[in-house]
């Protein structure tokens, strides 16, 4: 009988270990729609949009690098490809391109110091070596800063302050105090941190000479022709999808510390070519190479074993042929959300952009990814999760019940 118990809960062990294995795998999920059918995808995306938000949405869909599809939709049916949405965090994606700019060009190196090319600001005293804060390393959140910091907001009557103040006292969104400094070794862990992207914006500036926001127009916005893209408050551009609660009431738009981090404003169209810049269909314009473009979903960042993150973009999910499906997510309150996600094998991308519902886009485009790609998206935990849950007990009862007929014969026998 011992044995019998002894072989069950072994038994029992593996069987769990494999699912929660194969769940991350996508083994127990299934996509939204049938395989290969865009239209049955945007239909469904389309559906939810209508189901889940009162406020503003804009959608584009991309295949085979053309957009194929698009919806807009709005609670006055005020929005279109080019109303301008906060882009929240997706902000640090353009950041990141641009910084990759002046990499290109030779004026920064991926693996100095950073207080190499720094005047104006230098990073505090810490037990760990400043010196192995490198660009690469602010890029992919492996620097060994551990703020985890989501910029506060200003309002329109507010001064913003200087870079230089901010990064000593930054104006944190859970209001307790943050320090950006270095907390563990540089390039052991990776750690989100918006800490590490104002101090980016500050390195642009210092390189560059000019303010981050023009070098960003200069070097990016105006190449690829992003005219409804920049770093104003929302609130001060016309056909602006403003700041809107879950209600879809209009709500006061507030403006940023930092817009390498979170402060840049864009519309669908304007995200739409800045996605097709990344896949060649706009490659006489792009201000990075195929190469350096390719070089920023390298895998730098890791998280329980799994690659996460590269220079700047987030890996969302393996290819199955060595590449990732890789784009930025952005979420800020009251309920803004948006997401891009690009699959560098079929040239298929979707661009979401959401004010009135926080969580809507990143869910599309998780969605969107296992549709794709038939792995689960990174931010897919919680439908991994659920996916476990039926195999996993329905194994374990039969583990079980076997056990139980085996335990019957063995006591028979006895």
């Amino acid at each position: 009988m011992l044995k019998v118990i002894a072989t069950t809960a072994l038994a029992v062990i593996a069987w769990l270990a494999f699912v929660a294995y194969s769940a991350f795998s996508g083994l127990w999920m299934n996509p939204v729609v049938a395989e290969e059918d865009t239209r049955a995808f945007f239909d469904y995306a389309v559906e939810t949009i209508g189901d889940t938000n009162r406020g503003a949405t804009s959608l584009v869909m991309i295949e085979r690098g053309a957009i194929v599809h698009e919806f807009h939709a709005g609670p006055e049916g005020d929005v279109d490809r080019d109303t301008v949405f906060a882009a929240a965090s997706m902000s640090k994606w353009l950041a990141a391109y641009a910084m990759m700019a002046l990499v290109a060009d030779g004026r920064a190196d991926l693996d100095a110091p950073v207080g190499n090319y720094l005047t104006r600001w230098q990073l505090p005293a810490s037990e760990f070596a400043n010196e192995a804060v490198t660009i690469r390393r602010l890029l992919s959140h492996t620097a060994g800063f551990t703020d985890g910091l989501g910029f506060g907001d200003y309002t329109a009557d507010e001064t913003l302050p200087e870079l230089e103040d901010e990064l000593s006292n930054p104006r944190a969104s859970t209001g307790e105090p943050v320090q950006i400094r270095v907390n563990i070794e540089p390039g052991t862990e990776w750690n989100y941190s918006g800490g590490s992207y104002l101090l980016l914006e500050l390195l642009v500036e210092e390189v560059s000479g000019q303010s981050f926001e023009d070098f960003v127009q200069a070097t990016v916005l105006d190449p690829l022709e992003m005219t409804r893209s920049g770093y104003r408050a929302i609130d001060t551009y016309t056909n602006s999808a403003g700041s809107l609660d879950t209600d879809g009431a209009r709500q006061v738009g507030f403006q940023y510390a930092s817009s390498a981090a979170t402060g840049m404003v864009t519309s669908s169209a304007d995200m739409a070519k800045f996605v097709l810049a990344h896949i060649g269909s706009t490659a006489a314009s792009a201000p990075l190479s195929p190469e350096f473009a390719k070089s920023m979903r390298a895998p730098l960042g890791r998280s329980l074993g799994f690659d996460i993150w590269g220079l700047g973009t987030i890996l969302y999910a393996p290819t199955g042929n060595g590449d990732f499906i890789f784009g930025h997510d952005g979420a800020n309150d009251p309920a803004i959300n948006t997401a891009a996600r690009l699959n560098p094998e079929s040239g298929d991308a979707l661009v979401i952009l959401v004010s009135g519902q926080s969580s809507l886009a990143t869910t599309l485009g998780s969605d969107w990814v296992f549709w794709q790609s038939g792995y689960p998206d990174l931010f897919a935990t919680d439908a991994v999760f659920g996916s476990m849950m039926v195999p996993a007990l329905s194994g374990t009862a039969v583990i079980l019940a076997v056990a139980v007929v085996l335990g019957l014969r063995t006591r028979r026998k006895a």
